[in-house]
Formats: structure tokens, sequence, C-alpha cells
């Protein structure tokens, strides 16, 4: 199958664009083209398209609704793709929950979760950082952080549930919550592969944020072997797998809210667990070019 790749950036770091490089590269390794020929099957717009070449695909990580931007305006392109699309992909089921409350239901579409690649990440080695050695457990967490990533909520959680044997390491750039203690540190933006690195070194992997869709940092945290600890809220709960610990957060009505002004936590409140999900980039193309057939034919 010829896919054309809309609004990407393999170039970048950022979470459709990661997630958009491994996804063409598995596809490519199947046998499937990306943006090789003038000749394309299926497009695949990556939130809103730049123009409709062939029958659409829009792959949906999440629409506006922080009440302090102009929502309504932000959506509008998102909108406009989604009507003249001939299928959607949401990332979770709480992106297609929260879309057709906004937009209403579309005909054709499928829940497909992110996928990483696991041959990449069985081929790195855990982080060899001898300040590390005088702890038991590595606890981490990363992220662009943002007020509604909650670093400060992630940190929280640490000192409450960790010994004093345990540490925690906190990756990505812009921290809104810096804290001096013997057992926490900062160590900035690392390289997917660093992350990684990072992460099979660590027992628990944090993401406390509020209403995430579906992040790449758990799905590869995951994978590398972390349990995660995450919010009930949004889609990061359906990715955790089943032996997360799911903290309840806020109840939701879809309504705009001030998404940078998120309420503290409760941590005596968890739910059950996570759910399982397929983290193979390789599945959830098979799932791509399925769902694209069925769209199309």
């Amino acid at each position: 199958m010829r896919f054309l790749f809309d609004n990407i950036d393999f170039s970048s770091s950022s979470g459709p664009n990661s997630f958009g490089r491994k996804l063409a590269m598995s596809l490519i390794s199947q046998g499937h083209s990306v943006n090789s020929t003038d000749l394309f099957d299926v497009q695949l717009s990556f939130i809103q398209a730049s123009q409709k070449s062939a029958p659409l695909l829009q792959r949906l990580d999440g629409i506006y609704f922080n009440s302090d931007q102009e929502w309504k305006a932000l959506n509008e392109p998102i909108k406009k793709t989604y009507e003249i699309s001939d299928g959607v992909i949401f990332q979770s089921k709480f992106n297609q929950d929260l879309t057709e409350k906004y937009f209403g239901k579309k005909e054709k579409n499928t829940v497909i979760h992110n996928g990483t690649d696991l041959t990449a990440i069985k081929s790195i080695s855990p982080v060899d950082i001898p300040d590390l050695d005088q702890f038991e457990n590595i606890w981490s967490c990363a992220s662009s952080w943002r007020p509604h990533k909650r670093l400060s909520e992630n940190v929280r959680y640490f000192l409450e549930h960790s010994s004093e044997k345990d540490c925690l390491v906190i990756a990505g750039g812009s921290p809104d919550f810096e804290i001096e203690h013997n057992r926490i540190f900062y160590c900035g933006n690392l390289s997917w592969e660093h992350l990684i690195s990072l992460y099979k070194r660590s027992k628990y992997f944090l993401h406390l944020a509020l209403m995430d869709h579906c992040p790449n940092v758990v799905v590869d945290a995951r994978a590398s072997g972390c349990q995660i600890i995450c919010a009930s809220s949004g889609g990061t709960h359906e990715i955790a797998g089943e032996s997360a610990v799911v903290v309840k957060d806020m109840d939701w009505d879809f309504l705009p809210f001030k998404l940078y002004d998120p309420p503290k936590l409760d941590f005596t409140k968890k739910l059950k667990t996570g759910v399982e999900s397929n983290l193979n980039v390789n599945s959830c193309a098979k799932e791509y070019v399925g769902f694209a057939r069925s769209v199309i034919k």
C-alpha cells in the first residue's frame, strides 16, 4: 500500500512526529511505501490535512479544550479535516469520546494505541551512571514540562511512596517545578536512546499528567520494563498495562476548563490497574493498513 504522510516532520522529536517516524519505518519494513511516489492509495494526515490528495485518514491525538486558549478557533482546522476525512484513527478511547463530543460521530473510525520499536529498545543497555549505584530503586519521569504534566505531583508522589534507598530522575526540558533534594536529579532533555536507557534502569515510571491522550513516554517506559504510575484522567491508563498504579483524578464532563491549573491528587484514592495494550509498532502498523484497506475498498 502506498501511503502519503501529511502534516508531519520526521526530523522532529515531538510526540506525533516521533510516533509517525516509527510508524513509517515499520510500514516500509513490511513492504509498503511512504511518501516515495506521486501516486498514493491513502493519505494519512496527522491532526489536520494540508490538502486532500487521496482517500484521507485523519490521525487524531487530541483536540483543544483549555478555556484559557482560543479553543474554538484552534479546533476549526482540525474539525474541517475531520469533516472531509474518509476515516479517523483515534489514539485512545478517551480521545474518541472527547472528539465525538465536540465534532460529532464519524461513520468510519477506529482506536489504535501508539506502539514503539521493541527491537530497538531491546538493543539498548540500561544507563551506567555510578552516582545511581547507591540506590536500590530508580524512579523516573519525562516530559516537555507544562503545568498539566504535574511535575510537582510526580515529585510529591515519589517523596511520599519511596524509601531512603530510592531516587527519582527527572528528564525533559523547562521543568516548572524544581527542588533541591539528595535523592532527586534533573537531567534535562535526552535523546530517545538515552531515555530508553534510563527507563531500562528504572523500576517505576511516574506520569500523573492531567488529561493526556496517549503519551509516547508511557509506551516507551512500559516497553522498557517499568511499572507505570499514572492518573486516571485522559487515555494514559489505557496503555499503562495491568501492573499499573492508577490514581483517581478529577471527573470531567468534557466542557472546556483551565487545563494549566490542575487540581492536586489524593494519592489514597487508587483504581485497580491500568489496561493491557499492544506495545509493538509493527502490530500498530498492521492495524493502520487494515483500517486503511477497509476505508478505501
